[in-house]
């Protein structure tokens, strides 16, 4: 290779690195928060697998069978899908810059996830008022340990739904608020992930199967 052509392509690959440069904040923002979110998986995984070990062990107390109402179940559902939904509106409003209409989705994303805290929090009050607390057996302390982790997660995220909130009103949609906003995002749906595969292994495989 010619000098002439050496320095070309030297000056070529310094033109590739000079325009790469450092990846957005914004993307690093969202590939660390996924690592987080992994991190969580492992967590939730290994309370599915205590459960699948331990959902027959009910020391001839009541079981799956007994205990687990789908239609209560069903409606929970909804309200976590429809608040992912309107989560998801939230954000294109966000990106749009449309404040109101922010909040508005926000407003709804926190009514759905309170209504569905809410029915958990009055299955959870039924089961103990009737003595099958978490005590009562192995597989009902799976079942709270798995469940309650769930709930607790969506109560944060309740906490987080409005910090954001305020957020966005107090400083409008700088680019960190909407790093912020993405992470929020991201967690929420991931609930509901993670709430899909309690709804099908815990409660569709405990009363089918």
């Amino acid at each position: 290779m010619s000098a002439t052509a050496a320095a070309h392509a030297d000056h070529g690959v310094a033109g590739i690195a000079s325009h790469q440069g450092p990846a957005p904040k914004r993307i690093v923002t969202g590939y660390g928060f996924w690592i987080f979110l992994l991190s969580d998986f492992v967590i939730f995984s290994c309370l599915f697998a205590t459960w699948g070990v331990l959902v027959h062990s009910t020391a001839d107390g009541p079981t799956t069978h007994d205990l687990f109402d789908l239609n209560t179940v069903a409606i929970e559902t909804a309200a976590l899908l429809l608040s992912s939904y309107a989560c998801g509106l939230a954000g294109i409003a966000a990106q749009r810059r449309r404040a109101a209409a922010f909040q508005i989705c926000m407003l709804v994303t926190a009514a759905l996830g309170a209504l569905f805290l809410g029915l958990e929090l009055n299955e959870f009050w039924d089961l103990v008022a009737k003595g099958d607390g978490p005590q009562r057996s192995a597989f009902l302390s799976a079942f709270f340990t798995l469940v309650g982790c769930h709930g607790l997660h969506v109560s944060l995220g309740l906490l987080w739904l409005f910090t954001m909130m305020a957020q966005a009103f107090a400083k409008g949609f700088r680019a960190d608020i909407l790093r912020r906003l993405m992470c929020f995002s991201l967690f929420w749906h991931a609930l509901d992930i993670i709430w899909v595969g309690i709804f099908t292994a815990v409660y569709l495989y405990g009363v089918y199967l």
